[in-house]
């Protein structure tokens, strides 16, 4: 029987700070973080102790606010200038090997297609191939359920959009509709061997700081590889890839703490 995994509750909490404090605009007061961050003040007050002694974060004496100290620059300087996938490819490796799926990297491109950019799948595990390169219309499968529901296409649009459409096995629009409607919703999509026969995959988008779509990430397996929670795992997996993609690549504040955490994991 494997170990539960065991995570230090000392430095989550000195991250979720860290978090809060990029998401503000101006230096915030020890009660004002602990409120936001679901933390008691003491705690919280510790910890930003300790991270001020490292530079993490500094302290303003006058208004007894902290902000973003100069030492997070350079924790943050290896990254700087890299290729955005060099960040990107990490966080979806993790991905594939706690799930056994492969991952697929997607740019969404101005000429309204998903062109797969980048792969990875663990050497074990049975594969469907995806030629680098391959393109396909941006609102098929998983990933184009989630770009149509970040667009907020209406019915009669999408509709029509449909009908351009093709599938292996075609989910009927009124289905199509509806996993839209979730994809808005849950922040994820899945295909179940709709676009590809035997294929079942799951799917989220990334956006930019205006909300444009830029990037698509699909868990792709074989049908009966995995069951419906397995693969639904992998989509909660996805979307935290997903909101740390948007956070470090495209500049967008991360999700609320409160709703990171009723999204249930990821």
């Amino acid at each position: 029987m494997s170990e539960t995994q065991k995570y230090v509750g000392a430095v989550e909490n000195a991250v979720k700070i860290l978090r809060r404090l990029t998401q503000i605009d101006a230096p915030e007061g020890v009660a004002s973080i602990a409120r936001e961050t679901g933390l008691n003040v003491s705690t919280t007050f510790n910890i930003l102790k300790t991270l001020v002694k490292e530079r993490l974060v500094v302290f303003d004496e006058q208004t007894k606010c902290y902000a973003l100290g100069p030492s997070v620059m350079e924790l943050a300087a290896p990254f700087l200038g890299r290729n955005p996938v060099d960040t990107i490819r990490p966080l979806i490796t993790e991905v594939s090997q706690r799930h056994r799926v492969l991952v697929a990297l997607w740019n969404i491109t101005p000429t309204d297609r998903i062109v797969l950019s980048d792969r990875i799948v663990p050497p074990d595990v049975v594969r469907a191939d995806m030629r680098q390169g391959a393109r396909l219309p941006a609102l098929v499968g998983a990933v184009g359920r989630c770009v149509a529901a970040l667009r907020g296409m209406d019915r009669a649009a999408l509709e029509t959009a449909y009908e351009g459409l093709r599938w292996q096995n075609p989910p009927g629009f009124e289905a199509y509709w509806a996993d839209v409607q979730k994809a808005a919703h849950d922040g994820f999509s899945f295909d179940f061997g709709n676009l590809f026969a035997g294929l079942n995959m799951a799917a989220v988008v990334v956006r930019d700081l205006q909300d444009v779509p830029r990037m698509g990430l699909s868990a792709v397996s074989i049908a009966g590889q995995k069951d419906a929670d397995g693969l639904y795992q992998a989509a909660l997996a996805l979307r935290g890839a997903r909101d740390a993609i948007e956070t470090n690549v495209f500049g967008r504040p991360p999700p609320p703490m409160a709703s990171r955490a009723a999204a249930g994991g990821g």
